[in-house]
């Protein structure tokens, strides 16, 4: 089975180095492909959003206080709270993520792995490294403290809805839907399939992007295939539909069926970028679990660009532990996490 269609351009290509970058679930390795791959272009570097020198206090990136500090002897490299602040205000000006103390174990893990990548001795060596210039480390810096937390039908009360928006739609063409944090795939792909069971058919008018920050994780969704671990909770009916097992030296896992994956566009998409390669208007924009990593302030910022890109009936769909109260000039509330433009409520 072909893992990408010749037809379309490849998503950008993950970067590589001695140790891994980043712990999103399903990876493949080389060696345990199902299918073969097409080589991929050199990743698109991340451009650095204009952003205040340090963060606004509601990104609780205050100094730390009595944080206790495991003993330096007790791991490889010296982790001191002045290196916390520094990853925090750098993450925050460079992706708008807003790291809290609680993080501190789990930034000092995967930054390790960067700094034996890099060959540096401490963190200060490495974040002086970063901010003289980094080059390409950037993108593999933003990638491992990234979290790519995903299953397909994730929080599936929102599908039912988007497939009755979806039948309202169904005289307009084309019908653009925006997936903005495609993490591994299975959002995209589950979004996909509710487009061919709304229609019934592979043939919609329905265009799909789906854009992520980190690389990595693009470049895994594109490809389409997952262990069987991974697509188990679906129904027999969707895995004979939109699945091919794999047997042989394929066996263990699953590619999403060719016809499904030409539905999807992926792309790398910066949410903080002053301007997004999107095209609209958007009937609906699937934006979850992705903004409790921003600040208030970044999350409406993020809105304000959402709201002029939006089709006047369009619906935007967040996770569900997100609100938008602050925001409530931009969208209003439907119920179930699921929002309407405040100028059509008017």
């Amino acid at each position: 089975m072909a893992l990408f269609d010749p037809k379309r351009p490849a998503p950008p290509k993950p970067l590589t180095s001695t140790s891994s970058s980043s712990s999103t679930p399903s990876r493949i390795s080389s060696g345990g492909r199902p299918v073969s791959a097409t080589s991929l272009p050199p990743a698109r570097g991340l451009q650095r959003p204009a952003m205040p020198a340090t963060p606004p206090a509601a990104a609780s990136t205050r100094p730390l206080t009595g944080l206790p500090l495991r003993e330096s002897g007790s791991r490889e490299f010296a982790f001191t709270a002045s290196d916390f602040e520094r990853v925090r205000t750098m993450i925050y000006q460079h992706a708008g993520i807003s790291l809290s103390a609680a993080k501190q174990d789990m930034v000092y893990s995967r930054l390790a792995r960067r700094l034996r990548a890099t060959n540096k001795g401490s963190f200060g060596e490495y974040l002086d490294m970063l901010e003289k210039g980094g080059g390409d480390e950037w993108e593999r810096f933003v990638n491992s403290l990234t979290t790519n937390l995903t299953s397909f039908f994730r929080e599936p009360h929102h599908f039912p809805i988007f497939a009755e928006h979806l039948k309202k739609l169904s005289g307009r063409n084309p019908i653009r839907v925006w997936c903005s944090a495609a993490s591994t795939g299975e959002e995209p792909y589950s979004i996909a399939m509710t487009v061919v069971e709304a229609f019934n058919s592979f043939t919609t008018p329905v265009s799909i992007i789906a854009t992520d920050l980190d690389t990595n994780v693009l470049a895994t969704a594109d490809k389409g295939v997952y262990a069987l671990d991974r697509v188990e909770r679906l129904s027999p009916e969707r895995l004979k539909r939109f699945f091919l097992k794999g047997s042989g030296s394929q066996e263990g896992f699953a590619a999403v069926r060719p016809e499904l994956r030409r539905m999807i566009q992926f792309q790398q998409v910066n949410l903080l970028d002053a301007s997004y390669p999107v095209k609209g208007p958007l009937d609906v924009i699937f934006c979850r679990n992705v903004m409790i990593y921003f600040d208030k302030p970044t999350q409406y910022k993020i809105l304000s660009r959402f709201s002029p890109m939006m089709q006047s009936d369009g619906l935007l769909f967040a996770g569900h532990s997100e609100s938008f109260l602050h925001a409530a000039d931009l969208f209003r509330s439907l119920g179930k996490t699921v929002y309407e433009l405040a100028r059509r409520a008017r």
